[in-house]
């Protein structure tokens, strides 16, 4: 089944912030595929290694900026530099836990960094689309049982998550009042947001996170260490969001349907849901030999605070299902499967390019049925060691 929006970023011009991070440089590879102009702006990459470097996402930049979403000068240069057709938002502090431990730097970032670009989109004065990605965790999340829809409530118990919800009100009060549905004809801008689950794929080395954690230990021979075993999460590769940003920027580059124009959810479907004790035994199996261990939740004396995280996040995205046709592809074992064959390849040829590895997952991903979701059961407990265990880290 051919993907909707395969013709519509020929030939245009897109800005890209967040371009150097995990998911903005597979989103930057797969528009450069589909033949967009790509000017990236961002700080460098978040960590050392990086899919920026080692799949090489500078070469196929029509334009990249060494820039911070803070420096409101800077940004509005970019992007009237850029004359973007599309504006796709990814820059932010992705981390709960970096939340806890500058919550200042991560409300400046993810809150004034969307003012900042939404005031830089005002100063252009040109039709343009926007999405702005923010996350799951905007919601308020008291009941956790739930699926949420995107007219739930708002709501963060950290600071990552409160950033996130101030950020979707930010988008909404922009829209109302500078992007209204009644100055689409005349202005011809068109702001959304966006919202996915836990994203997992080659390329991703950010500290506590239970994917990158649970490879480089098993690339080292280690067992990795995991939290909080009952903790479910909407595991997701990370093809299946960027394609539905696309969808939803293609569908807005061609029409000027105001419905459009609205917060959208990008889920897995509610089978792939899965505990981190059921992420975790996967990984070890795909990977081949990988290992793990059950930690307490409680830090021992002198060890680093234990810092509170949902037990549960669950996405409904029947809207995008609905609206726009755009259904996920891969399922929970395809998406780990392939994620650690990627790692695999990196840590066993860690000189060799990864583009080809990304351009192959891409290729693969645009062929794919949506409704080929197979069956494939994986055994539980393989390379487990105790009575399992973990969350995000």
């Amino acid at each position: 089944m051919r993907l909707s929006f395969m013709d519509a970023f020929r030939d245009r011009s897109v800005f890209l912030t967040g371009h150097t991070g995990f998911k903005g440089s597979w989103l930057a590879l797969w528009l450069d595929r589909l033949g967009a102009r790509v000017t990236g702006y961002s700080l460098g990459p978040p960590s050392e290694p990086n899919n920026f470097r080692s799949s090489q996402i500078g070469g196929v930049l029509a334009r990249g900026y060494d820039g911070d979403v803070r420096d409101v000068t800077a940004l509005q240069a970019a992007l009237a530099a850029c004359r973007p057709d599309v504006v796709l938002h990814l820059a932010a502090q992705a981390l709960v836990r970096r939340g806890y431990l500058d919550p200042r730097a991560t409300f400046e970032v993810n809150v004034i960094g969307t003012v900042n670009i939404l005031q830089a989109v005002r100063s252009l004065k040109r039709p343009c689309v926007v999405i702005i990605v923010t996350s799951d965790k905007c919601y308020d999340n008291s009941d956790c049982t739930q699926n949420h829809v995107e007219t739930d409530p708002l709501g963060g118990n950290d600071p990552y998550s409160a950033s996130k919800a101030a950020a979707e009100i930010v988008t909404a009060a922009y829209r109302k009042s500078f992007f209204s549905a009644g100055d689409l004809a005349t202005r011809g801008v068109k702001v959304a947001s966006v919202r996915a689950g836990n994203v997992i794929g080659g390329g991703d080395w950010a500290a506590d996170r239970i994917v990158p954690d649970a490879l480089r230990a098993f690339a080292g021979g280690e067992a990795i260490a995991v939290r909080n075993p009952a903790a479910i999460r909407a595991w997701q590769h990370v093809l299946e969001p960027l394609s539905g940003y696309l969808t939803l920027a293609a569908r807005m580059l061609a029409s000027d349907d105001a419905a459009l124009c609205s917060s959208w959810n990008f889920g897995p479907a509610a089978e792939d849901e899965a505990t981190v004790e059921k992420l975790v035994a996967a990984l070890c199996q795909a990977w081949g030999n990988g290992k793990w261990r059950s930690v307490s939740a409680v830090p021992s004396a002198g060890a680093t605070k234990q810092f509170a995280e949902e037990r549960m996040l669950r996405l409904c995205s029947e809207k995008a299902r609905a609206q726009l046709g755009w259904q996920p592809r891969w399922n929970f074992h395809e998406a780990v499967e392939r994620t650690a064959r990627w790692y695999r390849a990196f840590y066993d040829r860690p000189c060799d390019s990864t583009r080809a590895l990304c351009l192959q997952d891409i290729a693969d991903y645009e062929t794919a049925g949506a409704d080929a979701r197979d069956d494939l059961i994986f055994a539980g407990g393989a390379g487990s060691a105790g009575n399992a265990g973990g969350i995000s880290r």
